[in-house]
């Protein structure tokens, strides 16, 4: 379907632009929400009769959310979550959670605005964008930890797990046993036989 957008869509065009989408696209999302127009010879007529109003609008609201993105741009929030030994999450970060702690912290942010490529999955430091605009993204960190001293220590730059994994690797180090290199899986060790034990097998 041809359309008419309204205000500039990521990956699609700019106010005015006439581009062409999927049908489900534009009937269930674009057009609905006000962000295009069918792409016909009356729509292009209304559209430029409005364009000097919609591209003032537009100018607004972009300078409110550039003034938002202010206060919003490295905002820090924390998430405390369970996970594995490895640092695998029982279960996901979502849109929602990052939404709610911005929202905790003052910040006037909806689900919507949120950003996430891939749900976040593990402990760590994570980038999320927010989108206040079409044409204003900030950044935020989501600090995602299993405790508030973890979260602490990944605040100030520290990877917990690189660091827990080489604590438990030191630790192991302390209790390997040298290996008999000759011995069968399952074999006991010449040197741990007691004496004599070969001798009665033998016999």
């Amino acid at each position: 379907m041809d359309i008419i957008l309204l205000e500039r869509i990521e990956k699609l065009g700019a106010i005015g632009d006439v581009v062409t989408v999927k049908d489900g696209y534009a009937r269930n999302f674009l057009l609905p929400n006000k962000k295009a127009l069918r792409a016909n010879e009356a729509n292009k007529k209304v559209f430029e009769a409005n364009r000097e109003r919609l591209e003032k609008e537009n100018a607004e609201k972009r300078a409110v959310a550039e003034t938002q993105g202010q206060a919003v741009e490295g905002t820090e929030i924390v998430l405390i979550r369970a996970s594995s030994n490895s640092g695998q999450l029982y279960g996901s970060v979502s849109v929602r959670d990052i939404a709610e702690k911005l929202v905790e912290k003052g910040h006037d942010i909806s689900k919507s605005q949120v950003v996430l490529e891939h749900p976040i999955k593990s402990i760590g430091m994570t980038q999320v964008r927010i989108a206040l605009h079409p044409e204003v993204h900030v950044f935020v960190k989501a600090n995602v930890a299993r405790s508030d001293d973890e979260a602490e220590l990944q605040s100030q730059g520290v990877d917990v797990m690189a660091q827990m994994f080489d604590d438990d690797h030191a630790e192991s180090d302390g209790f390997t046993e040298a290996k008999d290199p000759n011995a069968e899986p399952g074999e006991i060790p010449e040197d741990m036989l007691e004496e004599g034990a070969t001798e009665e097998e033998q016999a």
